[in-house]
């Protein structure tokens, strides 16, 4: 329901972004996600890493009475954006695995009193399954005091989503049951295809009138994208290719290099510069860490990030990282550049503004995955590096277990449970599976394509064109197309080299599998030919 009386009173934005969020402005196109939220209209923001989608639905919670649903999908994320929220004085409250009961029961208190004190709440989607949340978040609303419910990582709502949560399809019940008035909601996200956009706005019931859809080019214009062809294969089990190591080492004295040159050598007292480099294990993480800490006469500081370390000392090295003036090195050097090592566990929630590249040291699992991760880098608008190594050989290994995966999923959907009663849908598993191997399939496309514009691809890969025709507002600075030699203004590895020079460096690239290469395309056509009615309308 359109809020009138927030229409009527002019309310001034820049004074609570100033005040509560000590923000000096707001970046493109927030102030009308902030303003669309403000009037009580259903929010649809796709938006990428950088872009500061928790604003969108903080500061309409801060501004407006009642409270505001957040239904986040990570622990970790949810603990970062509470405590942050602490630490500027808003009033704040979860319920998740780690509070107490008598913390619980506060919280409850307070927000069935009929004036609750919190502006936002922040829960699991699990949670918003259970039939005892449900009837406290019916008295709320029928007292008038449900504002909002936002959707972080919306995404997850869709079995064709890389990253489908069984417990995100629930959340169809907000729109079922809170209907009078029917109660706003925020989705937020920062990759969806198509068809996974589609399944947000259709599964969460989004009201076509009242609805407001958001977006940010999923190419991010300041991140120069570039793939980096492998001679040799890539050895992930623990021993990294000494090819891949001197390669990257190369790299980065070549930035040492030209800072220095910049700087006519004065820069000894700045800060390291900050990367992230993400591989498929946590043995790679440890193993490619002390590698690299030893190859450069300590100009390199690598630390490896995973789930296998503790709560301790994951944040004790998310501190630091984020910090890097704070570095002590024991002979006094300060290294010239400050690394995570990580597998995926590593990204949600950090907030590190200055990170200068992020580099896949091996294919990313998926599409959507690899625009999340990338789009880490230059979050504070200025260049920065997106590198993805890429070798036939990684790619057949993933190639083939996400195919068995599938086999696996589809004996399953069709074998019948000894009780005749499925607990889950054995149908749902087999196209999120699927959904996963066409998302890598994305991967190789864009890692294997030497005549097309990378920015390009990604936003077509995530139909950016699509939004625009759906109405979708866009900030004014970012549709720039480019020059006319370049859509991107040379921020590719295709646009810089062209053609010709990607084609000779790939074709330095040891080919394992030549009939693998012939054949990967034709495998998704059988399977669309075997399973049809699970795989029908798959964009």
């Amino acid at each position: 329901m359109i809020n009138d009386n927030l229409k009527r009173r002019k309310v001034d934005l820049d004074f609570y972004l100033h005040r509560v969020f000590r923000k000096k402005s707001f970046r493109p196109l927030q102030r009308e996600v902030v303003t669309a939220a403000v009037e009580g209209h259903d929010v649809f923001l796709q938006a990428s890493t950088s872009f500061g989608k928790s604003l969108c639905f903080q500061l309409p919670a801060v501004i407006s009475h009642g409270v505001t649903v957040v239904v986040c999908p990570l622990l970790a994320l949810m603990t970062d954006q509470v405590n942050a929220l602490q630490a500027l004085g808003v009033a704040v409250a979860t319920i998740n695995s780690t509070t107490s009961l008598s913390e619980r029961r506060e919280i409850l208190a307070d927000l069935l009193s009929g004036h609750p004190r919190t502006r936002l709440l922040y829960v699991t989607p699990e949670l918003c399954q259970t039939e005892t949340f449900r009837r406290n978040l019916q008295t709320i609303h029928s007292q008038g005091e449900l504002n909002r419910v936002a959707i972080d990582e919306a995404h997850c709502i869709s079995e064709w989503g890389h990253d489908f949560r069984p417990a995100y399809k629930e959340l169809s019940w907000f729109k079922r049951a809170l209907n009078n008035p029917p109660v706003p909601i925020s989705a937020c996200t920062a990759t969806a295809t198509p068809r996974v956009r589609q399944d947000i706005i259709n599964l969460l019931g989004l009201d076509p009138g009242q609805l407001k859809i958001f977006n940010t080019p999923s190419a991010r214009p300041n991140i120069h994208y570039e793939i980096r062809y492998l001679p040799n294969p890539i050895d992930d089990s623990g021993d990294s290719g000494k090819a891949q190591v001197n390669d990257f080492v190369s790299w980065l004295k070549s930035i040492q290099s030209r800072r220095r040159a910049r700087l006519g050598g004065n820069d000894a007292n700045l800060p390291p510069i900050s990367g992230i480099i993400y591989v498929s294990f946590r043995s790679s993480s440890e193993n490619l860490a002390g590698i690299l800490s030893t190859s450069w006469n300590g100009n390199i500081r690598a630390v490896a990030y995973h789930a296998g370390l503790s709560s301790q000392d994951r944040t004790q090295i998310q501190s630091q990282w984020t910090s890097p003036q704070s570095l002590s090195e024991p002979n006094d050097q300060t290294p010239a550049f400050y690394i995570i090592v990580a597998t995926n566990a590593f990204g949600m929630g950090i907030d590190n503004p200055h990170v200068r590249f992020v580099v896949h040291w091996n294919p990313p699992r998926s599409f959507e995955g690899f625009v999340q991760e990338s789009g880490r880098a230059g979050r504070d608008g200025r260049a920065a590096a997106s590198i993805v190594y890429f070798n036939t050989q990684e790619r057949d290994k993933v190639l083939d277990r996400l195919r068995r995966d599938v086999e696996n999923a589809y004996n399953r959907a069709n074998k019948k449970p000894a009780n005749g009663v499925s607990k889950d849908d054995p149908n749902s598993n087999l196209q999120n599976q699927y959904a996963r191997l066409r998302s890598f399939q994305k991967v190789v496309r864009y890692c294997e394509s030497t005549s097309r514009c990378r920015h390009e691809m990604i936003k077509d890969f995530f139909g950016d064109l699509e939004l625009e025709r759906m109405g979708s507002q866009a900030p004014s600075s970012e549709m720039k197309t480019g020059s006319s030699a370049s859509p991107c203004d040379f921020a590719c590895d295709f646009c810089k080299e062209g053609p010709r020079g990607l084609t000779l460096r790939k074709a330095r690239m040891a080919i394992e599998n030549e009939l693998m290469d012939c054949t990967q395309w034709d495998y998704m056509s059988n399977m669309e030919a075997m399973y049809p009615d699970a795989f029908s309308g798959f964009d």
